[in-house]
Order: structure tokens, then C-alpha cells, then sequence
């Protein structure tokens, strides 16, 4: 049985596991008092298939999905660019997600989707990788530290009638 991670780009043809994986992985990284009409709001504006046609379409966005045994376990978004949430800066990229089935923490999944980060970055030519984290996720925040992002500066996040703050993290590469 191989137990290797693969990872590999996604386009439209994999629209319907990108929308699993990506509805999966964040319903169940929120925490349980969200209201469901907030979630549902959240997950059709940011996630439903539409959404995700466009960000697959936009040649400054990618999207990479890693599986183990053919499961697709997390996923990861690029941003160039004007695609960016925030800044906008031609020498950056931003990591707008890295989610993965909590199941498969700390087996190396988002540490290999980083890395694929990381080495599209380099490809790209940017000097630096961004990217914000909630702030009430330390395992997130231990996470991108231990693997050398640094925080500078932090911004909103709407979520249905609450605005909770991201840490904005950088990587000089």
C-alpha cells in the first residue's frame, strides 16, 4: 500500500472534490457556536461552485489538492498579484488557504503543502509569501513560526455578524 502524499495542481476538472475539501476542512475548523445560518452564507459566498469556477479560471490563482491513496486530505490556495485579499504587491504571493481533514494532523500534509507554496513562490520570482491566520488558532500560528513566517500586521474577518482579526504572517524567501 503506498503511503505517499501526492499533491497536484487542480483546474476545473476537479471542481466537485475542490468543493468538498475545502466546505469539509472549514466547517470543521469553526467553532461550534457559528450560527448555521452564518455557516451557510460563509461556505455558498467563499466556497460554492461558482466561486471556486472563477478562482480556478483567474490566471493569478491556483489551487493544489493532496491525496494519500487516492483521499484527498487537504488543499492549498495561491495568490498573485491583483487576485491577493490584501496586499497587492507584485513581489508577494499570498497563501489564502491551507486547510487539511483533521484526521491527518501532524502527519506532514500541511508542512507539504507549504512546501509546495514555498517552491511556487521561488518559481514565480517573488521575495516573499504572506498569508493571514486566525488568531485564535495557535496550532495554526506555532505552525507557520516553526516553519519561519513572522507576524506583521493583522486585519478583519467578517464572519456572518462578527468580525474576528487575522495575524498577517510573512516569509522572506
Amino acid at each position: 500500500m503506498n503511503k505517499e502524499i501526492i499533491i497536484t495542481e487542480a483546474d476545473v476538472g476537479h471542481l466537485d472534490e475542490l468543493n468538498e475539501i475545502a466546505v469539509t476542512t472549514f466547517t470543521k475548523t469553526i467553532p461550534a457556536d457559528v450560527s448555521s445560518d452564518d455557516m451557510e452564507v460563509y461556505v455558498q459566498d467563499r466556497f460554492g461552485k461558482e466561486v471556486l469556477i472563477s478562482a480556478i479560471s483567474n490566471p493569478e490563482t491556483e489551487f493544489y489538492i493532496a491525496r494519500l491513496n487516492g483521499k484527498t486530505i487537504g488543499y492549498l490556495k495561491i495568490n498573485l498579484g491583483d487576485a491577493q485579499t490584501d496586499i497587492n504587491d507584485q513581489d508577494g504571493m499570498e497563501i489564502e488557504r491551507i486547510y487539511t481533514l483533521s484526521e491527518y494532523f501532524g502527519k506532514n500534509v500541511g508542512k507539504l503543502l507549504l512546501e509546495k507554496a514555498v517552491e511556487a513562490a521561488k518559481e514565480k520570482n517573488v521575495k516573499y509569501v504572506w498569508l493571514g491566520v486566525w488568531e485564535n488558532n495557535p496550532r495554526a500560528i506555532r505552525f507557520y513560526e516553526k516553519n519561519g513566517f513572522v507576524p506583521f500586521g493583522n486585519h478583519g474577518f467578517k464572519f456572518g455578524n462578527d468580525t474576528h482579526t487575522d495575524i498577517l504572517m510573512k516569509l522572506e524567501l
